[in-house]
């Protein structure tokens, strides 16, 4: 990697379905891990009240992944996963709760506002229960969060999911494979 390098930069929501897509393609399709930061989608665009369900679940399955059960409360409630995200960023387990929360999600069907939930994703990646609950109750937890989430939007982000890749923001479908390719282009070697 040379001068001009930059580390992307995944902006997701856990309550989201696309960022739960790309989320679990992003690690794969790049040449780098991104930086996996969680943000409020209301702070950014707001989640998308009404996904266009029969079109995200044939993405997961063009996607291998398994059929989508989606949760019953919609929209989900978040803000408590969020924070467990911003808690797990903190002490280095960003990837393994986001995608475990993501999982119990849209592929169990659970509820993200249920702290069962948080919990399950939280042991999937070794964070201790009474860790993970005194973490999402911390004032600089919730300031992260909210810091995070200003500078996404501050960085150009207006919609999840999102990658940053310098000064330059990709959302949509093809974000990965734009991503890709300007991480390959003589500017990024």
């Amino acid at each position: 990697m040379g001068r001009g390098h930059r580390q992307p930069t995944f902006y997701y929501d856990l309550g989201s379905p696309e960022c739960y897509l790309m989320a679990e393609t992003v690690m794969s399709a790049l040449d780098v891990v991104p930086e996996w930061e969680p943000v409020l989608a209301r702070g950014v665009g707001g989640l998308n009240l009404e996904p266009d369900r029969a079109a995200i679940e044939r993405r997961a399955a063009d996607e291998k992944l398994l059929p989508l059960r989606w949760p019953r409360a919609w929209p989900p409630d978040t803000r408590q996963a969020m924070l467990a995200a911003t808690y797990a960023k903190r002490v280095g387990r960003a990837v393994a709760f986001s995608l475990a929360a993501f999982r119990q999600a849209f592929a169990a069907g659970r509820d993200l506002a249920d702290e069962s939930t948080v919990l399950l994703a939280g042991a999937a990646c070794e964070l201790h229960p009474s860790a993970l609950r005194k973490g999402i109750v911390l004032r600089s937890v919730g300031e992260a969060l909210e810091q995070a989430t200003a500078r996404a939007l501050a960085a150009g982000v207006c919609d999840l999911p999102a990658l940053g890749l310098g000064a330059e923001v990709f959302a949509g479908d093809d974000a990965v494979v734009r991503v890709a390719s300007a991480l390959r282009a003589p500017a990024y070697q």
